[in-house]
């Protein structure tokens, strides 16, 4: 029997439409107009940007970052209803003509809308880790009751996806996650000690927002990678593994329990799972593909992830196992520390430092709620941003 996909309007909620992610589902929506619509989007400060956005898509819904830029521009705009802060989040994620959110915000900001999401019944195109990180048991539990689905949108998570279609739970031995080691994955520990934002923002392989950049160069990004593949896929922390690959041309693999590797090859281009994730289980072509020939390429390399050069991936395997709030955490601290190095107010390695003190001091005795670790989050930045202020650069 030969299957035939028919392609609807799909109308999309797009959070996080100025950064990068945002930027490249844009270009994916423009390239099919017959088939998506973003009726609600977001953004936090960029006017220009996102007035742009707003002539181009003619959105239904708009939401901002605060009320000075909601009145620029409602006059500019007053056909479209504006919101402000988290209330206008949750608001875009929930309008009811949407039928998938796609969450490319930075942050644990991520939380609130994409469960307001969940509970309306929207299906979630997710590339905000930090919403799994901080909350994976309940948003999980919350997707199956409510019965939508989450489609991952980072790269590595939609390579497993992929590779793991039709692949019974009982055929998989492994998860892995490859990793291209960031800005400065050939740097020894000495050498990170004078390095500079400018010097952390040239990332090898791929071009993102600033604080993913830091991430990357951290091995934080993977770290939160890690912990989001536990409750995207069920699979436990030992069966989760991570390679240093500096090609990024393979973008995660499985493995099967007969040995087979499955693997998910591609150029460093996230309009790929990000059209998938909004076509899915359909396939349409990319529009303006990048160029990508194997027979170009002369090698690619696969080395074990040196924990002792990476601590913060070896600390996510740590706060993950524990669970409860000690994934928020590992989050909350390394948000406010890496902004912090973005804005001049502490050095590079200060960025490791803060993360592991504040893991480190962490005590939980009880199973925590979803309200506790929402609490635990606000209370860890509170503190970190103390110790910031106390230490400066050491």
């Amino acid at each position: 029997m030969v299957r035939v996909f028919l392609f609807t309007m799909k109308k999309i909620a797009l959070l996080g439409a100025t950064g990068s992610i945002g930027s490249n589902t844009v270009d994916v929506v423009k390239a099919y107009p017959e088939l998506f619509q973003i009726d609600s989007l977001t953004f936090h400060s960029n006017v220009e940007a996102g007035a742009d956005l707003i002539e181009q898509l003619n959105p239904r819904y708009v939401g901002v970052g605060s009320e000075d830029i909601k009145e620029i521009l409602a006059s500019r705009f007053p056909s479209v209803e504006f919101g402000v802060g988290e209330t206008g989040l949750v608001q875009a994620a929930t309008l009811d003509s949407v039928e998938v959110v796609l969450t490319a915000v930075t942050g644990s900001v991520g939380l609130a809308p994409t469960m307001a999401a969940i509970e309306a019944g929207k299906d979630i195109a997710l590339a905000n880790k930090e919403t799994l990180v901080m909350a994976g048991q309940w948003v999980m539990e919350a997707a199956a009751k409510h019965k939508v689905q989450i489609l991952p949108v980072d790269s590595e998570h939609s390579a497993i996806y992929q590779c793991l279609e039709g692949q019974p739970k009982e055929n998989l031995k492994e998860l892995m996650i490859t990793a291209s080691g960031g800005s400065f994955r050939d740097l020894s520990r000495e050498d990170l000690k004078k390095v500079t934002l400018e010097q952390a923002l040239k990332h090898p392989n791929w071009s993102m927002g600033k604080k993913i950049t830091i991430d990357s160069s951290t091995m934080m990004n993977k770290g939160l990678e890690v912990i989001e593949a536990h409750w995207l896929f069920s699979v436990d922390y030992d069966k989760i593994k991570v390679v240093l690959h500096k090609e990024s041309i393979v973008h995660s693999m499985i493995v099967l329990t007969d040995g087979a590797y499955l693997a998910q090859l591609g150029p460093s281009d996230m309009r790929e799972p990000i059209q998938y994730a909004l076509t899915y289980p359909k396939r349409l072509p990319i529009k303006n593909e990048k160029a990508f020939d194997l027979t170009q390429i002369s090698q690619l390399n696969f080395e074990v992830m040196d924990f002792e050069r990476f601590p913060m991936l070896r600390l996510a395997f740590e706060v993950g196992r524990k669970g409860g709030a000690y994934p928020t955490v590992y989050n909350a601290a390394n948000e406010i520390a890496a902004t912090a190095f973005i804005e001049g107010k502490i050095s590079y390695l200060q960025i490791e430092h803060f993360v592991q003190r504040a893991v480190n001091e962490y005590n939980e005795t009880t199973e925590v709620t979803l309200e506790e670790v929402i609490a635990i989050d606000k209370k860890t930045r509170t503190i970190i941003e103390r110790w910031i202020k106390e230490e400066g650069h050491l």
